[in-house]
């Protein structure tokens, strides 16, 4: 195991090779703390899950700890319910954070008090101006911002005010305190910005001791400083903040944790700005946060996602300075990867014909081993049912075939998995030409679908005992949207809402299952035979099972490339 001053047997990446840097030249002693610092106002994504592998990651490579810290500084948006959730899918993801679970509110006291010692150093003043006001006085990237005309008040002054806002004298808005550092600074975090605003609203944690409530800018590094956070590891958009950042630290002469940044992961036919994601629940474009269409961490979990598979896609990403565009088909071949080696093998048949084999002997049931995963020989084997009465998938039968059509047609011959081979001999209709019966044969000396005269029988396919058979509702998803950049709204549109699949779900009844399937588990995964990996949804009840479609078999999505 790697020591904390030895770089880890790992590829190091610009991150790790700047920890392990900073930890060989002794600018932080060991241990190596990092921080996952999520705000409980939503639901995590997959996007967070990057930043959750990194944290996590390094500390662990590095025999260190990563801090889970909500930063609760906004009552006004945060719940407990987001709280939970948070932690429920970080453990769920495969990391754990012992005894290091933190608030921001866990230092309020100690802000404040840091604020204070600001206002005595004369930086940071009292502002009356209105928000819009501040903001229209920022100025742009190409010009200087506007002192306010109260920046200048006495230090006694900016210490009355600010205790009076403490103490609720003023309403919502009307004062802010700011740190008083450069209205004309190149990076606009610098000018001159906003540590606290009047908030007169409950707090889940600290209830009604506060009615201001510090800034995620002025909370973020002083909590990263108070746990003594060695790397406080952000997302690129943090790279102009980290200025400030360190300003705070300075001025205060606080513990010197090193913010670096990474550049995020974009996943094509993704979104997951909360904004985005908050206007798809509201518009009704998904059913709840959980769809398994979303890409909130609940929502792949529930279509069937594995954390393995979502770790190893991070792992394999990288971590990058630059901002890059990942094909969701990546995701979905790690996917299809590790569901190969762990899905138990099942039948269903989702769009079902029936099938009757006309020299079959009455009532008699035959039981043919089958395999729960060839991938893995210590899943053993179940014991399907064969009858003289089954279903088949309808597309796996055509009245008129093709060339090199390998599937049942009539007077053609196909095995059976685990089965016999067949030879359809007869198609029957209803009045308006729709088949709704094929009648067989079975050759009784092909047993596991081996000819003893040796001719070649080419097809195999998937069969349910219409006997045995327990019916379920099954929810194929697909991508929930038409483009890779769904933020770019499409043609003649100005709403990037316009990009989203009518067809992104299907829904469909009456599949047949075999047997097994009717004592289905929840979270435990499953290949449905040629039909791609499939789980049972939340919404089943007993003898109403409903599974939904995790991943197809192959990519159908993939770019295809020029020959």
């Amino acid at each position: 195991m790697s020591t904390p001053t030895e770089p880890p047997e790992v590829k190091l990446d610009f991150i790790r090779q700047a920890v392990a840097a900073d930890m060989q030249s002794g600018r932080f002693q060991p241990p190596v703390v990092t921080r996952f610092p999520p705000e409980p106002n939503a639901y995590l994504h997959i996007g967070h899950a990057k930043a959750i592998c990194i944290d996590f990651g390094i500390a662990a490579e590095f025999a260190g700890r990563c801090n889970l810290r909500l930063d609760d500084t906004n009552p006004t948006k945060e719940e407990q319910e987001y709280i939970d959730a948070i932690k429920e899918d970080v453990r769920w993801l495969g990391f754990d954070w012992g005894e290091c679970e933190f608030y921001a509110s866990d230092y309020f006291d100690q802000l404040y008090e840091w604020a204070v010692q600001l206002i005595k150093a004369g930086k940071a003043y009292v502002d009356d101006q209105p928000a819009e006001v501040i903001r229209r006085n920022r100025g742009t990237l190409v010009t200087p911002g506007s002192n306010s005309p109260y920046r200048d008040r006495s230090v006694q002054d900016n210490l009355d005010l600010f205790e009076r806002m403490r103490q609720g004298e003023f309403p919502d808005g009307a004062k802010v305190l700011r740190a008083k550092i450069d209205m004309a600074a190149g990076n606009l975090n610098l000018r001159d910005p906003v540590m606290y605003r009047i908030l007169h609203a409950a707090h889940p944690r600290t209830g009604d001791k506060w009615c201001i409530y510090p800034m995620y800018d002025y909370a973020h590094g002083q909590s990263d400083s108070l746990e003594h956070v060695t790397h406080s590891l952000c997302s690129l958009e943090f790279e102009d903040h980290r200025p400030l950042y360190e300003w705070f630290i300075r001025e205060l002469s606080i513990f010197p944790s090193r913010q670096i940044e990474f550049a995020r992961g974009n996943i094509t036919y993704m979104v997951t700005s909360k904004r985005r994601l908050l206007e798809l629940v509201e518009g009704g474009y998904v059913s709840d946060w959980d769809d398994p269409r979303m890409p909130t961490l609940r929502g792949l979990r529930r279509r069937g996602f594995t954390q393995a598979a979502i770790r190893r896609f991070w792992e394999e990403a990288g971590v990058a300075k630059r901002e890059n565009n990942i094909e969701f088909a990546k995701l979905e071949s790690i996917l299809r990867d590790d569901l190969n080696q762990i899905a138990l093998r099942r039948m269903a048949v989702l769009n079902p014909l029936k099938v009757t084999i006309t020299n079959w002997p009455a009532g008699k049931v035959e039981l043919r081993d089958a395999q729960n995963n060839p991938e893995d020989p210590d899943a053993g084997v179940r014991q399907m049912p064969l009858t003289g009465t089954l279903y088949i998938e309808r597309d796996d039968f055509m009245e008129s075939p093709p060339k090199k059509y390998f599937r049942l047609s009539p007077g053609n011959e196909v095995r059976l998995r685990f089965g016999y081979i067949i030879k359809c001999e007869k198609v029957v209709k209803d009045a308006a030409g729709n088949v709704t019966e094929l009648q067989c044969s079975y050759d009784p000396q092909t047993a596991g679908g081996h000819a003893p005269d040796g001719r070649k029988v080419r097809g195999t396919i998937h069969w349910v005992s219409a006997d045995h058979a327990s019916e379920a509702e099954v929810r194929l998803y697909d991508h929930l949207f038409e483009v890779e950049d769904p933020t770019e709204p499409p043609a003649g549109s100005d709403n990037w809402l316009d990009n989203v699949r009518r067809d992104s779900l299907k829904v469909l009844t009456g599949v047949k299952l075999e047997p097994a399937l009717a004592q289905a588990e929840a979270g435990v995964s499953y290949q449905f035979e040629r039909m791609g990996y499939f789980c049972l949804d939340r919404d089943s009840q007993p003898g109403q099972l409903i599974f939904n479609r995790t991943v197809t078999l192959k990519d159908s999505w993939a770019k295809q490339q020029p020959k």
